[in-house]
């Protein structure tokens, strides 16, 4: 089982409110392909409440193997999600994976 973490940083949004909408776009787009990608084991994308910190979401997600996390990351859902939701406002990304 692998565990895929990716932390994202946004770009400067007009407002808060509209950061926030954003943000919870985000959320419910990665959210939703639990039931789009066989692949994937769990997800879970969290806010980052901590001002004094740099990123701003982080998504969690567990897979089989590093194949699958290949996959997930080239499955046509994921890539929408990723190029059409989250790339126009990423200002930077991190990611990991381990194995548990």
């Amino acid at each position: 089982m692998v565990r895929h973490i990716v932390m994202f940083k946004l770009k400067e949004f007009a407002s808060p409110a509209e950061k926030q909408a954003k943000l919870d776009e985000i959320k419910t787009k990665l959210e939703a392909l639990i039931d789009k990608i066989d692949v994937l084991r769990s997800i879970e994308v969290k806010f980052n409440c901590n001002p004094a910190e740099t990123w701003d979401l982080i998504l969690i997600t567990e897979l089989d193997s590093l194949a699958d996390v290949n996959t997930y990351a080239n499955h046509p859902e994921h890539v929408a999600v990723a190029k059409g939701i989250i790339g126009p406002v990423k200002a930077d990304r991190a990611c990991v994976d381990y194995e548990l």
